[in-house]
């Protein structure tokens, strides 16, 4: 093992010594010459004390720790890495008789920054969200052919949307074992979903919200539902199983085309599907739901545009609160990483005196166990969400 050598400021270690996976640029007292992104590095303080093994990148996160003890990064590295992800998801029952698809591996949670796996019965799709972790991918897959033996039915790689601009036009989706031959079919708390890994959004389905699609169900019974942005109908497919009645909106017409493949896998009879742009949608429906879901996507990627993501979700969730039924149910969420969950509140009670309702807060939501935060990265916890009793 001789991997180049980055030393850090002195006092700039202090970050990894919390097991704090990240080193900005500013704290690199010496780059070696000849680097490149994706490179292995080891990491050292200003005395030459071992810190870590990383990956570098040009960029403000310079450096991504895969490793807080000395060691190579190969195959057996990333069986062990996978080995303990594996485990902590059947040590919690997440997959079991009622469900065949979660998240395998999440990035910083799991101990590997920019590695994103999930699992749809059998079927692995991973994407990487820095160059480094995609110069590891063939290692990764052998990794998982090895662990997971006759589990494992196919690994496709999708990093080519995920990965920074400049690394994308190398790198192409493709199959880096098996194959699909036809429809990918998972489980899911007992309700079927079709999932298009290689033409759909992120790797096919959103798997983060599944605890809370249960939840929602709970709230339908004999509810006017409407859930907007709602790709494939996950929220839909749950509330219609006690509701009266679903509409499903989503500008995608793609989209709809799976959300009604799903209602129909499902048997469900009870939801209508319309391909709009849910502002448009919205117009003039005053006291027609009972029940609304607003999962929108990360309206703020990056901390430039978080004052304009907080203009977005205020918009949203005044005009859904103006509209929705007296004694209504609200599910409201946001995904932008960079708006955390009190930025979140603050926004949806500034909505809420908007729109001249009163609340209850009925719940704080956030992603499963499969998407785990720790406490040395609280950046992790990503999704927030927010369920409302409205008056």
């Amino acid at each position: 093992m001789n991997y180049p050598v980055i030393q850090l400021h002195k006092g700039k270690e202090v970050a990894l010594k919390r097991l704090h996976p990240w080193v900005f640029s500013g704290a690199i007292k010496i780059l070696p010459q000849n680097i490149n992104d994706g490179d292995i590095v080891k990491v050292v303080d200003a005395n030459n004390n071992f810190l870590a093994i990383a990956y570098y990148a040009t960029g403000s996160i310079a450096l991504r720790v895969l490793s807080f003890t000395e060691q190579e990064i190969n195959v057996d590295f990333w069986k062990n890495k996978l080995k303990k992800a594996w485990e902590y998801r059947k040590h919690l029952q997440i997959m079991n008789s009622k469900t065949n698809v979660f998240r395998l591996f999440f990035g910083e949670g799991d101990g590997a920054s920019g590695l994103i796996i999930d699992y749809y019965d059998g079927h692995a799709v991973f994407q990487c969200h820095s160059y480094g972790i995609y110069l590891q991918r063939k290692l990764i897959a052998a990794a998982l052919i090895e662990l997971l033996n006759d589990k494992i039915k196919s690994i496709y790689d999708k990093s080519n949307e995920t990965l920074p601009k400049q690394f994308a036009d190398k790198c192409k989706n493709e199959f880096l074992f098996g194959s699909i031959t036809d429809k990918v079919i998972v489980k899911e708390n007992n309700h079927f979903f079709n999932i298009d890994f290689i033409n759909g959004q992120k790797t096919g389905f959103f798997i983060d919200q599944r605890e809370n699609r249960q939840l929602l169900q709970d709230y339908c019974k004999n509810k006017m539902v409407l859930n907007t942005f709602c790709y494939t109908g996950g929220f839909s497919i749950y509330a219609a199983k006690t509701a009266t009645e679903v509409h499903s909106v989503d500008v995608s017409a793609k989209a709809i085309k799976l959300c009604d493949e799903n209602a129909e896998l499902n048997t469900i009879t009870n939801n209508k599907s319309f391909s709009v742009d849910t502002f448009e949608f919205l117009k003039n429906k005053e006291n027609l739901y009972d029940v609304i879901v607003l999962d929108p996507p990360a309206f703020a990627k990056n901390r430039n545009s978080k004052h304009n993501a907080v203009i977005g979700y205020k918009r949203l969730n005044t005009i859904a609160l103006k509209l929705i039924k007296p004694n209504g149910i609200l599910f409201t969420f946001s995904c932008s990483g960079v708006v955390d969950k009190n930025l979140f509140y603050n926004t949806i009670v500034s909505a809420a005196i908007e729109a001249k309702r009163n609340v209850k807060l009925l719940h704080y939501l956030s992603q499963p166990p499969d998407h785990p935060v720790t406490p040395n990265f609280p950046e992790g916890e990503y999704l927030k969400g927010i369920v409302l009793f409205v008056e």
